[in-house]
C-alpha cells in the first residue's frame, strides 16, 4: 500500500490524507473539495505525529505541527486539476503574486477566514448609500402611514377633535373627499314613540318619536324601520324611512344630529289599505 501523507488546505485548513502518486499528478496542484481553494499539495504537507513539548518562550510552528483537533478527509475529497484547469492555474500563477510553491512558481489562494468557515449566514456590511436611503425613507413612510390613517378615519378624528375639522375639510376639498357625521348606532336611542290614527283623515296614521344622540359629537341621522303588526304580532307591512322622509326642511341632514341633543320626529303614514293592531320602530344605518 502506498505510504500515506497529509496535506492541509491553506484556505479552510482542512487536512486530507493523500499519497505520493496522487501528488505526482499535475505537479502536486490540487483543489480542496471543501472550499475549492487551489493549492500545492507538496508545499502544504504536514505531519500528524505527536509533537514534542516546547517551552512557551520558544514558540512553535502551528501550521507545521497541526492543531490539536483537525478536520480530516480522505483523498477522494481532494480533487486533482484537469488539464485545462492546470494550464489556467499556471498562467494565473505567472501573472499574480502569491505564496511560493515547491516548483518555484506562485499559487493564488482564495483567503477564507478560519473562524468563519462554518458561518453560512454572514451579514453583509451596509453600504453608506443604503444607510442614507433608510434615514430618508423611514420618516417618509411614517408620514405616509399617518396620512393614510387620517384619511380613512377622518370622520372620527373630526368628530372627536373638532379643532382638526377645518384642516381636514380643506384637505378633503383638494382630495375630493368629505367630512361626514359618524355612523354610531350605539350612541342613538328612541326616547319615546307613538302611532295613532289621524282623527281628521280616515286611513292616516301619525307617527311621533323622539331620537336621542347620547354622544358628545354629531352623528348621522339614522334610517327608521317601521313595522305594522296584526293582533297576533305578525308583520302586516314593513317600511324603511330615510332621513329625508322624516327630517323637517329646516334641519341640516348633512351636519347630523348634534351631540347630547334630541330630534323630534312626526310624520303621516297612509295605512288605508291595511289593518293593523300594533307597530315596531327600529333605528339602523344602511
Amino acid at each position: 500500500m502506498p505510504q500515506e501523507k497529509y496535506t492541509r488546505c491553506p484556505g479552510c485548513r482542512t487536512i486530507f490524507r493523500v499519497t505520493q502518486a496522487q501528488l505526482a499528478i499535475r505537479d502536486g496542484q490540487v483543489r480542496c473539495g471543501h472550499c475549492k481553494t487551489v493549492f500545492d499539495g507538496h508545499a502544504h504537507l504536514i505531519s500528524l505525529a505527536p509533537s514534542p513539548r516546547v517551552d512557551a518562550d520558544e514558540g512553535y510552528d502551528e501550521p507545521a505541527l497541526g492543531p490539536p483537533t483537525v478536520t480530516l478527509r480522505d483523498a477522494q475529497s481532494l480533487e486533482p486539476l484537469s488539464g485545462g484547469d492546470a494550464r489556467r492555474e499556471t498562467a494565473r500563477r505567472e501573472e499574480m503574486p502569491g505564496e511560493p510553491t515547491k516548483g518555484g512558481g506562485t499559487a493564488a489562494v482564495e483567503a477564507i477566514a478560519y473562524d468563519e468557515r462554518f458561518d453560512w449566514e454572514r451579514k453583509k456590511k451596509a453600504r453608506p448609500g443604503m444607510n442614507a436611503f433608510y434615514a430618508v425613507a423611514a420618516p417618509v413612510l411614517v408620514v405616509l402611514f399617518v396620512v393614510q390613517v387620517l384619511f380613512h378615519f377622518r370622520d372620527a378624528v373630526a368628530a372627536r377633535w373638532p379643532g382638526t375639522k377645518p384642516v381636514l375639510t380643506a384637505v378633503c376639498a383638494l382630495a375630493g373627499c368629505a367630512i361626514r357625521p359618524l355612523h354610531e348606532i350605539g350612541g342613538l336611542s328612541i326616547e319615546a314613540s307613538d302611532l295613532q290614527a289621524d282623527a281628521a283623515h280616515k286611513g292616516l296614521l301619525v307617527l311621533s318619536a323622539t331620537l336621542r344622540n347620547r354622544t358628545a359629537w354629531p352623528v348621522a341621522y339614522p334610517h327608521l324601520e317601521l313595522t305594522l303588526t296584526d293582533a297576533a304580532d305578525q308583520t302586516v307591512v314593513r317600511r324603511a324611512l330615510a332621513p329625508a322622509d322624516y327630517v323637517s326642511g329646516a334641519a341640516d341632514v348633512g351636519a347630523g344630529i348634534p351631540g347630547n341633543s334630541d330630534v323630534a320626529v312626526k310624520m303621516f303614514i297612509d295605512a288605508s289599505a291595511t289593518n293593523q293592531a300594533g307597530y315596531r320602530l327600529y333605528l339602523f344605518y344602511p
